[in-house]
């Protein structure tokens, strides 16, 4: 099902929202609203879901890249206000919006030819939808990773729940639970990205792209090309920030201890090498919604043991919940529409949230048969 013009926009604003070329056998897919950090539209998930069929029918296609314009993020996500607004205006579109996001990052992960994205800039929430969902995700100094949903009532989707869930546990629970933004050598540390190259060499990428001389493996072929050899100017994962306090976040993120359990965890860290980023972690879970923080918990626990098709149906039966008996759309009221940033969470504590009510996010609304992404998989 695709909403139609009336509802989510017309071809001309997608073709004036994501670009596309063919430069010497790869196809590329620029996200072109600068001006929103290259938020996604719905228009531009038709647009890119449409053009990727294509492609994967073009035996002169090697590889598809994705990047976003402007110098400043990849993508920072969805179009969240759109959706306030469909929400409260009772239209469909804050909920076909998801359904067709989840289809559009589901093919990416299985689609038939390499897929390059540039994590350049702002790299969050659909964004990390899309760049995860690559085989070969590659970082600048510019980049800003993150899944700060939590931040705004609701919970890691777009396939967070599989790609966290392939991270090691602690580092998927302090990710996924504080939304924390990750710089290029954390992402590599965190196995967010597999590559990082100066953002200048981005300057010239088409150029670049037609000079590759193709082998039989694209996927190389386009490694070697973005990050030669010898270009020591790069992050490694050995620069990482959170590279010192790991041994920390494996002591106080793991699958025995509740929310509450967390906080009280940090709240007692003594050792001085580690008391300064556990007091700095527990003051950002503190502005998290303690509902959804304690639904994203279970979220990225179960998401460990589902294939990829059943972690985007899990997702969309819990962020569907999230629109009414979650915290999503107080969220976005209090940091995006009245930017008054006192958000008044349904819990006030992770202490009060029931387990019944977190079970309740994960009973789905549909019947199997009958579930939107019924056909995933």
């Amino acid at each position: 099902m695709r909403l139609n013009p009336d509802d989510a926009g017309s071809a001309a604003q997608a073709a004036a929202e994501v670009r596309f070329e063919e430069i010497n056998g790869v196809g590329v897919a620029t996200l072109d609203r600068p001006r929103q950090l290259n938020a996604l539209s719905y228009p531009m998930i038709g647009a890119l879901d449409a053009r990727l069929a294509a492609w994967a029918a073009q035996s002169d296609i090697r590889a598809v890249l994705l990047r976003g314009a402007g110098g400043k993020a990849f993508c920072a996500g969805g179009d969240i206000r759109a959706l306030y607004d469909s929400f409260h205006a009772g239209t469909p579109l804050h909920r076909q919006f998801f359904v067709d996001e989840y289809r559009l990052d589901y093919r990416l992960h299985r689609y038939p030819k390499p897929v390059v994205a540039l994590m350049d800039g702002i790299v969050m929430g659909g964004g990390m939808g899309l760049a995860q969902a690559a085989r070969l995700r590659v970082v600048t100094e510019r980049a800003r990773v993150a899944m700060p949903e939590t931040g705004i009532g609701l919970v890691p989707d777009v396939g967070a729940s599989f790609f966290l869930g392939r991270l090691p546990l602690a580092l998927s629970l302090y990710v996924g639970l504080t939304g924390v933004t990750l710089g290029a050598a954390d992402a590599l540390l965190c196995g967010l990205a597999d590559i990082a190259v100066p953002a200048a060499r981005l300057d010239d990428l088409d150029q670049t792209l037609a000079a590759v001389r193709w082998s039989g493996d694209p996927l190389a072929d386009l490694r070697a090309a973005l990050q030669p050899p010898a270009d020591a100017a790069a992050a490694t994962a050995g620069q990482a920030p959170l590279q010192p306090v790991l041994p920390a976040v494996h002591r106080h993120f793991h699958a025995d201890a509740g929310v509450a359990g967390l906080f009280a965890s940090l709240a007692a860290e003594t050792d001085p090498r580690y008391a300064q980023w556990a007091a700095d972690t527990l003051g950002i879970l503190r502005k998290r919604s303690p509902l959804m923080t304690a639904v994203t918990r279970a979220l990225l626990l179960r998401g460990r043991e589902l294939d990829l098709a059943s972690c985007f149906r899990m997702e969309l039966g819990v962020v569907s919940r999230a629109f009414t008996q979650g915290d999503f759309i107080e969220g976005v009221r209090a940091l995006i529409v009245d930017k008054d940033n006192a958000p008044r969470w349904r819990v006030q504590a992770p202490e009060a949230v029931g387990e019944a009510t977190v079970q309740s996010f994960f009973d789905s609304p549909w019947p199997p048969a009958a579930h939107p992404l019924a056909a995933l998989g």
